[in-house]
């Protein structure tokens, strides 16, 4: 296999070369690794890396799955797994190691992805740019080295927009695998909760609001793996609705049923939408419309948004609270001031201040996202809007240590102007996708997130097969492919 033929395949005709027999796993894993060590150090995406073992393990693969065994990346973000340590972007928690592999990463295995690496987040993945001081420096965006390149699925973005793997996993509490791929120009989707599980030992991340998927560069990779890591797992607090069809079967080319679209072109509180973010949303309005969809102006859903802010935060900080809490007490130990960046230490102290009563609330206020949500896309099959209200971020404008010295709570009420429409979704539950649609003359992606009902994957995975279909995104190459 040639290194350029590697990076220009996605992950499914990869499998498809290796079931012709026109390559091997080892093969395909001497591609990603070269890649990796050839690109990372401009990126910084990379951390926990094994590569010699992946080789071995790679060279004695038994082909299975829709992927039959090509290269993979799972993400630093406490997902447990025997061959590879974890510091979830944190000094605190470095090195932490696993003496079990969690539900889905059997499921990646049973895939046929093959991990060599894991990829870098910001600390305890609670920022929209992965900056994490435990990383040495930031993770840049690979169109624009001034700009982040997301989070908290920053690294996984990076690496699959740099094509050192076709698809990577992610997972996303409050919009972290959409935010960077909207930053990176790759497809990614938020599964509806309780799609994917978070086992074995735990129910639920975020009260519901975390889960895990994939980043790819195609559409069709993303429904392959969402059909082998989704599905209940015995005793899950939660279950999404069982699958209408398999998910690959809903991006083949077919006769499509026309859908009713909802635009959303301002956020709540009047927050403002960047002229690239409104002509992205334009330009997907006009593809949907060009394909015999019916697109139409749709009102916002009745939300309380400086209250969902709020107990958005206050989920994430007894979040941190029980995390360190933890981490500390399996050291033997008592907090340090260089433990924690600053963002994230002032959320532990927030944390520590709240109550039963208070976090009750939080979760109440998620609920009536979801309720209203319901109520606001009753009549349309999916929401159109914006995936970011701006462009992709500067670096450190995001930072957990920002140089302006924001606290925990002001530094959620700037996220909330940028990805606005990303975790209100993480609240509802609902499934979300960002599609890289428009760019700007600089070469910057502009991304557009459909929002679909609850358990109704299938249908936005229709509509981004569709789209990328329409406007193509894979040939598109960053500064570090």
């Amino acid at each position: 296999m040639h290194i350029d033929d590697y990076e220009n395949l996605d992950g499914l005709a990869l499998a498809d070369l290796l079931e012709r027999g026109e390559t091997t796993s080892a093969e395909l894993m001497d591609c990603a690794i070269a890649l990796a060590q050839a690109r990372n150090p401009g990126l910084n995406a990379i951390t926990y890396p094994r590569y010699e073992e992946s080789r071995q393990i790679a060279a004695d693969w038994t082909p299975r799955g829709p992927f039959r065994g090509i290269p993979f990346l799972l993400k630093d973000s406490g997902f447990a797994h025997r061959r590879f340590p974890s510091s979830i972007g944190s000094a605190l928690f470095n090195d932490i190691a696993y003496d079990h592999d969690a539900t889905v990463a059997g499921r990646f295995d049973a895939a046929g992805l093959i991990p060599f690496a894991r990829t870098t987040v910001p600390e305890l993945c609670m920022a929209g740019t992965t900056e994490a001081v435990r990383n040495g420096g930031p993770t840049p965006n690979p169109w624009d080295r001034t700009r982040s390149a997301g989070g908290s699925s920053g690294g996984a973005a990076a690496a699959v927009a740099a094509r050192i793997v076709p698809v990577a996993h992610g997972s996303d509490g409050g919009g972290s695998i959409r935010i960077p791929a909207a930053c990176c120009g790759v497809f990614g989707l938020k599964p509806s909760r309780g799609r994917v599980p978070m086992g074995p030992n735990r129910g639920e991340g975020w009260a519901g609001m975390s889960t895990d998927g994939v980043l790819s560069r195609s559409v069709r990779d993303t429904a392959a793996a969402l059909d082998l890591i989704g599905g209940y797992e015995p005793g899950a607090p939660y279950a999404a609705p069982p699958k209408p069809r398999l998910f690959v079967d809903a991006v083949r080319e077919q006769p499509h049923r026309a859908r009713r679209v909802g635009i959303l072109r301002q956020g709540w509180n009047g927050i403002g939408i960047a002229p690239e973010c409104e002509a992205a949303v334009d330009h997907a309005a006009s593809l949907l419309q060009a394909m015999g969809h019916e697109v139409f102006e749709a009102a916002l859903p009745a939300i309380d948004y400086d209250g969902f802010v709020h107990a958005h935060g206050s989920i994430l900080a007894s979040n941190i609270v029980v995390a360190v809490d933890a981490r500390l007490a399996a050291l033997g130990r008592k907090l340090r001031d260089e433990d924690l960046e600053s963002v994230i230490r002032d959320g532990y102290d927030v944390g520590k201040g709240l109550n039963a009563v208070s976090y009750i609330d939080a979760v109440s206020r998620l609920h009536a996202v979801g309720r209203a949500f319901a109520a606001a896309m009753a009549g349309l099959d999916v929401l159109l809007t914006p995936t970011l209200a701006q462009l992709p971020c500067k670096l450190d404008y995001l930072s957990l240590n920002p140089a302006d010295g924001l606290g925990f709570r002001d530094y959620r009420a700037r996220a909330a102007t940028y990805s606005t429409f990303l975790p209100v979704v993480n609240g509802a539950g609902l499934p979300a996708a960002s599609l890289p649609l428009w760019w700007t003359q600089a070469g910057l992606p502009v991304a557009t997130q459909l929002i679909g009902h609850f358990g109704h994957e299938d249908t936005l995975l229709d509509l981004s097969a569709q789209l990328e279909r329409a406007a193509p995104w894979a040939d598109r190459k960053p500064l570090f492919a």
